[in-house]
């Protein structure tokens, strides 16, 4: 398997190349040259571990079974996950059900791949002949800045470098990132949106001079982020470990089509079930749930792009960006593979801060990405109508796309999995607010009164989060994000 430009940028690299690069330094995405079908039917009670390494290997030229194995292995331990299979499905009632997905060190999502990434990395290394440092650039709306951290940190050979909106993350998400160790991290708070630090990420990879001069220090850059494809390709295991739980509990019968509603903030766990999709699993749509800041929910009702609008801050501060940087890659795809002009949008994108597509693209799209955004009082209520109806407590960001679930035009009959972002824990104030509970107090006395409220155990990514010393308070311009990563090499 090779990897292609969605820009035609770039000479076809290798599975291990593309995780080095990151991403082509003059624009476009790495993708597979083909998408690999598998018949996941033959999985079926298989454990998460044998699920990832099916549907990993296709994708992994270049790695032998033992090396694939062992990354599979390495990740998915009970010391990274609390749970034996790493994510879990629960039913909610009405035919939906939650994907949960935060079972890892840091209560997020982003944890299933970046447990997994520095394993690729580290045998690209080998691979790509590779004996610099790695500096891993990171932009973060708030959860994957911690959760590659983790993952990354005192790793041989490898640096990172986090960047996160300053003022634009919850308190627990700050102190996460803060008080991370290790002897190769390293975290700044910019001035400015996720975005902001999003596109100066882009430009630093983008910048010739940089790029040498990290070179003559003997270092190269990567990243850690959805652009990624190694960070992308994990996530689309746990549509399929999802899709089969259906069918081990008699939900469905194996071919019998599901959706899945997914809260989408940078399009890259939405696009992960694209894959999972095109790859073969019985996924009738996919539902696309965004807050007010619905830069997609305009795109796939109109045709048009445009970034051009007011950032807001809201409740659901990782889904807070305006620039969804995986919808390139599923442009790439919708436009049958057409570089020329998936080059011609994001030229635009760039130069005017919106495009359009073309009445082709829009027409493959409508059967399969339904869109809507769901405002603050109504995540607000979803959260305390599920727990009236189920008992189950969901963080704001998993409320978003069970509301969303709810708003769109879809036949009951058939089964929604809702894809969860983080444990309601990252974000208790407003958990409780949608719970009907007043607190006063900061969000360490919100945790304390949700673990009495039936949110289970305090995960152990928040707890005892105040007793940790903070070890990164760097404050910088997004203008001087260049000046920062100079100091560092």
């Amino acid at each position: 398997m090779r990897y292609i430009s969605t820009r035609g940028n770039s000479e076809p690299m290798s599975f291990a190349g593309a995780v080095m690069e990151g991403m082509v330094s003059s624009g476009g995405l790495f993708v597979p040259e083909k998408v690999p079908q598998v018949d996941f039917s033959k999985l079926a009670g298989r454990s998460y571990r044998e699920i990832a390494i099916a549907v990993l290997t296709p994708f992994m030229g270049g790695f032998d079974g033992g090396e694939i194995a062992a990354c599979v292995n390495e990740a998915y331990t009970p010391e990274s996950f609390d749970i034996p299979e790493a994510v879990k499905t629960v039913p909610i009632g009405g035919n939906r059900y939650i994907l949960e997905l935060w079972h890892g060190p840091t209560a997020a999502f982003k944890d299933v791949a970046l447990q997994i990434m520095p394993r690729f990395m580290r045998f690209s290394k080998v691979k790509c002949k590779d004996d610099s440092r790695t500096l891993i650039l990171v932009a973060t709306s708030g959860d994957t800045g911690k959760a590659a951290l983790e993952g990354f940190k005192n790793r041989e050979g490898i640096s990172i470098a986090v960047f996160y909106p300053h003022g634009g993350v919850s308190e627990i998400q700050r102190l996460q990132m803060a008080t991370t160790d290790g002897n190769n991290t390293h975290v700044f708070a910019a001035r400015g949106n996720f975005d902001d630090c999003q596109s100066g990420v882009k430009a630093l990879f983008g910048n010739s001079g940089l790029r040498d001069k990290a070179a003559l220090c003997g270092v190269k850059f990567s990243s850690a982020n959805s652009i990624n494809w190694g960070r992308l390709c994990p996530q689309i295991v746990y549509y399929v470990k999802s899709y089969l739980d259906l069918v081990s509990t008699n939900v469905i019968s194996y071919g019998d089509k599901i959706d899945f509603c997914v809260p989408t903030g940078n399009f890259g766990n939405i696009l992960a079930g694209y894959y999972a999709k095109e790859m073969g699993l019985p996924i009738r749509r996919l539902i696309c749930a965004s807050n007010k800041n619905n830069v997609l929910t305009d795109f796939f009702k109109s045709g048009k792009y445009n970034k051009n609008r007011k950032f807001h801050k809201t409740m659901s501060p990782s889904m807070d960006i305006l620039i969804s940087s995986n919808l390139e890659r599923f442009l790439f795809e919708m436009s049958g593979r057409d570089a020329g002009k998936v080059t011609k949008w994001y030229e635009s994108l760039a130069k005017d801060g919106n495009f359009s597509v073309d009445k082709e693209v829009m027409e493959k799209t409508s059967g399969l990405i339904e869109a809507r955004w769901v405002d603050e009082e109504e995540s607000l209520k979803t959260i305390g109508r599920v727990y009236h109806e189920s008992k189950y407590v969901m963080d704001t960001h998993t409320a978003v796309a069970a509301s969303a679930a709810g708003g769109v035009n879809r036949d009951n009959d058939v089964p929604v999995i809702i894809a969860s972002t983080a444990s309601p824990y990252k974000f208790a104030p407003d958990v409780l607010t949608g719970l009907g509970i007043k607190l006063g107090g900061d969000e360490f006395e919100s945790i304390k009164a949700l673990s009495s409220s039936g949110a289970g155990s305090i995960h152990r990514a928040v707890d005892g989060l105040t007793e940790k010393k903070v070890l990164h308070d760097k404050v910088i311009d997004i203008g001087e994000m260049r000046e920062t990563v100079e100091q560092l090499l």
